[in-house]
């Protein structure tokens, strides 16, 4: 079936000569996805921007106001691990609105994508690890406030645990954390999430797959959600600078099939972010990322989750 997507690729963070973070990697992904038919353009939209009042649904205000307004602290703003400015302020905003935007599709549709996102290192009071808003914590509240969804559970699968995530919704019976990550890996102070599978260096395709397919398993079972979130990370790929895993680019659409395959089956609405990638083979990150949009575009998906 035809997946709608939102990117925000174009709002470009001006970014220092040598920075790590790979930018290029979500206009390569929206420019891969037309080019092999994978979406129509005319799915695919511009994201719109997340509202002030609905970054606080998750966020401090406090905070808000200081990203608004470029008075970040500095030891924040070091911990984000990017220069403030307008530009990204935009970005962020944009990233955020199209997670939002993606959940409100994927319950009349079954499923959508933001192209970026995933940013779950940001904490209600800073970001961190390249997280300025967290976009699935705020689309989870927006979905609530709005009376959406009530029971939401976050499948996370970047190669690092999602600690801003886990910590905003420590406490909360309503949302159901889930994050499968590499134990020594970044962020090195663990949050609690409700369900963690920490995984050694050097996890390969088998073992990731039999332990994604007890657990995921295991949090549909626990929590009955009736929304879900799926942070889709590149970084378990063993050509990943930053990943600690040996995951193969075949055994990452196997894991996509699984996640995306189990929901579909269950009738339970997904809205996908893309979340981490950081190999050097900046197209290796785009094949990972673009075969996850065609998973979901290979399966069938309930029309009107709600009425």
């Amino acid at each position: 079936m035809a997946v709608r997507a939102f990117y925000s690729d174009h709002f470009v963070l001006p970014l220092p000569e040598g920075h790590k973070f790979p930018m290029a990697k979500y206009s390569g992904l929206r420019e891969r996805i037309l080019a092999e038919g994978i979406i129509a353009p005319a799915d695919l939209h511009e994201a719109p921007a997340a509202s002030w009042d609905d970054l606080r649904l998750a966020h401090d205000a406090a905070y808000v106001e200081a990203v608004a307004t470029g008075t970040v602290a500095r030891d924040i703003q070091r911990r984000i691990g990017f220069p403030w400015s307008p530009e990204m302020v935009e970005r962020s905003r944009r990233s955020v609105g199209a997670t939002i935007a993606a959940a409100s599709v994927a319950l009349d549709e079954g499923v959508s994508a933001n192209l970026a996102g995933g940013t779950h290192h940001a904490f209600a009071d800073r970001g961190e690890g390249f997280c300025v808003f967290n976009d699935v914590a705020v689309a989870s509240r927006v979905l609530q406030r709005d009376a959406l969804a009530s029971r939401i559970a976050v499948v996370d699968l970047d190669v690092h645990q999602g600690n801003g995530t886990a910590a905003i919704f420590q406490g909360d019976d309503s949302v159901f954390t889930f994050s499968m990550h590499g134990d020594k890996n970044f962020p090195f102070k663990k949050e609690a999430s409700d369900l963690d599978v920490a995984l050694p260096d050097g996890t390969g395709d088998d073992e990731y797959l039999a332990a994604l397919r007890t657990h995921l398993a295991e949090v549909l079972n626990r929590h009955q959600p009736d929304f879900v979130f799926y942070l889709a990370g590149a970084d378990p790929f063993e050509g990943d600078r930053l990943g600690r895993l040996k995951m193969t680019i075949d055994g990452l659409r196997a894991r996509d099939e699984i996640v995306l395959g189990t929901l579909s089956k269950a009738g339970l609405p997904v809205a996908i972010s893309m979340s981490g990638g950081y190999a050097h083979d900046i197209e290796a990150i785009v094949t990972i990322h673009t075969n996850t949009i065609h998973t979901a575009s290979t399966l069938k998906w309930h029309s009107t989750f709600v009425s």
